[in-house]
C-alpha cells in the first residue's frame, strides 16, 4: 500500500517495534495529526474471543467523560409524551409511522445515533435491513431501545458510544478528537478500555486483550502495550 508524503513524514515518529504504554502512544498519534482538519483519535482492541459464538459477544455502550469532539444528529422513534420529552432532550428528529416511511421511502439517513420507545420496536423492525448495516439499529444492550427516551438522547448528545465486535474480533471507536489533547483523550481511553475489560465474556479463554492501537484519521498506528491496558480495567 503506497503513503503519501506526508504520512511517511508522520510514520517516522512512531517506533513500529516498540509497545507504547498508553499516554505515551495518545502523545505519539498527536504529534502525527498534521492534516488540515481537526483529526479523530481511533482505538482499535484485538480481543481473544471469537465472535461467531453468541456467548463470546462483546457490545455496549459507555459515555465518555470528554465526549467525542462531533455534533451527534439524533432521530427518535416515539409518540406522544415520549416524543415531546425527546424533542426537548434536543433531538433533531423524532417520529413514529411518518418516520419509518421517511427513511423507507426517501432514504432518509440524516442522523448518526437511532433511539427507540419500547413500544415502537414493531414498527422500527422492519427497517432491519436499512439501519442494520450501518450500526443503526436501535437496541436494548445499547441503551437506544429505552423507555427514558429524553435521557438516551442527553447521554448521546454527551458523548455515548457504542462498542461491539466486528467478525474480525476487533472493536473500533473513535475516542475524541486530536485537539483534546493528552489528558482528555486519556480519559476517554481509559473510560472506553474499562468497560470493554468488565464486559469480559465468561467463555472467553487465554489473553482477553490481544493488541491495542490508537492512530488519527490520517496518521499511522501506535501499538499499546496490552498488558498495561489490561491492568488498566
Amino acid at each position: 500500500m503506497k503513503h503519501g508524503k506526508k504520512y511517511n513524514e508522520n510514520a517516522k515518529l512512531v517506533d513500529r517495534a516498540k509497545l507504547y504504554d498508553p499516554d505515551e502512544a495518545l502523545a505519539t498519534a498527536i504529534k502525527t495529526a498534521t492534516a488540515k482538519f481537526d483529526e479523530t483519535v481511533e482505538v482499535h482492541v484485538r480481543l481473544g474471543v471469537d465472535s461467531r459464538h453468541a456467548d463470546q459477544q462483546v457490545r455496549g455502550a459507555v459515555v465518555l467523560p470528554n465526549g467525542t469532539g462531533k455534533t451527534v444528529r439524533v432521530a427518535v422513534f416515539a409518540k406522544g409524551d415520549d416524543a415531546k420529552a425527546a424533542e426537548e432532550a434536543g433531538a433533531e428528529v423524532v417520529g413514529a409511522e411518518d418516520l419509518v416511511a421517511r427513511i423507507q421511502g426517501e432514504g432518509f439517513m440524516d442522523f448518526d445515533v437511532a433511539i427507540a420507545a419500547p413500544n415502537m420496536m414493531g414498527l422500527v423492525g422492519r427497517l432491519g435491513k436499512v439501519l442494520g448495516p450501518r450500526g443503526l439499529m436501535p437496541s436494548p444492550k445499547a441503551g437506544t431501545v429505552t423507555p427514558d427516551v429524553a435521557k438516551a438522547v442527553t447521554e448521546a448528545k454527551a458523548g455515548k458510544i457504542e462498542y461491539r465486535l466486528d467478525k474480525t474480533n476487533i472493536i473500533h471507536c473513535p475516542i475524541g478528537k486530536a485537539s483534546f489533547g493528552e489528558e482528555k483523550l486519556m480519559e476517554n481511553f481509559s473510560t472506553l478500555l474499562d468497560a470493554i475489560v468488565k464486559a469480559k465474556p465468561a467463555a472467553a479463554k487465554g489473553q482477553y486483550i490481544r493488541s491495542c492501537v490508537v492512530a488519527t484519521t490520517m496518521g499511522p498506528g501506535v501499538r499499546i502495550n496490552p498488558i498495561k491496558v489490561s491492568a488498566n480495567g
